[in-house]
């Protein structure tokens, strides 16, 4: 094991230390938080042997830049980024090489998604809150990443003299997402509000939305055409998951997002499936949305398609670190 510096020489808009968030802390008020794109952030960790929950960086806008003092092996996933390694091309969704003293740089298209993510083999040195390195504002626990600043890493990553133009390192079964140019179509399974908004099903299916610059960590603002309750009966605040479209009194919906309070007093008419939730993770202002609806079990088979590939990219992973000699590093370093 040895210890490198990663020196940031870029952060763009908003950088922050990620992981998967929190587990076991609702119940004490705390949100899980974590990756907008859990998708992305999962994927990124096992295409550089780690533990999908390990910590990386999360990039929201601009252009991520930082160079290592010893070579690493490192992943870009997320929205579609221009990855360069000291100035050439490099791919994204792939294990990438970067020697020594070379600069990565990761700019990605705004408007094709929101996000980047960049692991590294190894586990990153971060700070954690109940046990995760994501961010939460309101805990007073920013894990910004800022340039200038140096992140140290433990990793068993000696190189694989690999060299930059050569071909792919492994042939691994990575499932990329689309992120397709139209509005991009998101399943919901019916909540129980929405028997008490006549109407609204065909008024939500039949719409086009745009994410709002109002929108952020704690949920999505969409413009478009909503409809409220006919009475004015009082709705007693109750829990509500990650992907609830919830309707406040202003003409709006919004889509809760993974650090949303974890009560609300508005209707709540619908939960994004789980399969839907890191296209969500994606979308910023200017996005356009159309809903679908789907039933439970047709949500709950998407999202295990979805599991079950990203399960076979971990095993062949796996596999190829481990003929290597890579065991799976920790966590967190505190």
């Amino acid at each position: 094991m040895k210890t490198v510096a990663l020196d940031v020489t870029s952060a763009g808009w908003v950088t922050t230390f990620q992981d998967l968030g929190r587990r076991d802390t609702e119940r004490r008020g705390v949100p899980t938080g974590g990756a907008a794109d859990q998708h992305s952030a999962a994927v990124a960790n096992l295409l550089v042997g780690n533990s999908r929950g390990a910590a990386l960086i999360e990039n929201l806008g601009g252009e991520l830049a930082l160079v290592p003092d010893a070579d690493v092996l490192l992943a870009v996933t997320g929205a579609p980024a221009q990855v360069t390694v000291a100035g050439s091309p490099a791919d994204s969704w792939s294990p990438l090489v970067v020697p020594a003293g070379h600069e990565v740089r990761v700019r990605g298209d705004m408007n094709q998604g929101t996000r980047t993510y960049l692991a590294v083999n190894g586990a990153l040195s971060t700070k954690t809150l109940l046990g995760s390195a994501a961010p939460d504002a309101r805990m007073g626990f920013g894990q910004t990443v800022t340039p200038g600043s140096r992140a140290l890493l433990e990793t068993e990553f000696r190189g694989f003299r690999h060299r930059l133009f050569e071909p792919p390192l492994f042939r691994l079964p990575v499932p990329v997402p689309r992120f397709d140019d139209g509005p991009w179509a998101i399943d919901v399974v019916a909540a129980h509000g929405v028997q008490a908004i006549p109407g609204i099903r065909e008024v939500i299916e039949e719409a086009t939305y745009v994410v709002t610059p109002r929108s952020n960590h704690v949920g999505l603002r969409l413009d478009g055409p909503v409809l409220h309750p006919d009475t004015g009966t009082e709705i007693v605040s109750h829990g509500v998951p990650i992907g609830a479209l919830q309707i406040p009194h202003a003409d709006e919906l919004i889509v809760l997002g993974r650090y949303r309070s974890l009560t609300a007093g508005y209707p709540i008419v619908g939960v994004a499936s789980r399969a839907s939730l890191p296209l969500l993770g994606q979308a910023g202002p200017g996005h356009r949305l159309r809903f679908r609806w789907t039933d439970r079990e047709t949500s709950l088979r998407r999202f295990a398609r979805r599991e079950a590939e990203v399960r076979a990219l971990g095993h062949a992973a796996a596999e190829a670190f481990g003929a290597l000699g890579f065991t799976e590093p920790l966590r967190h370093i505190n």
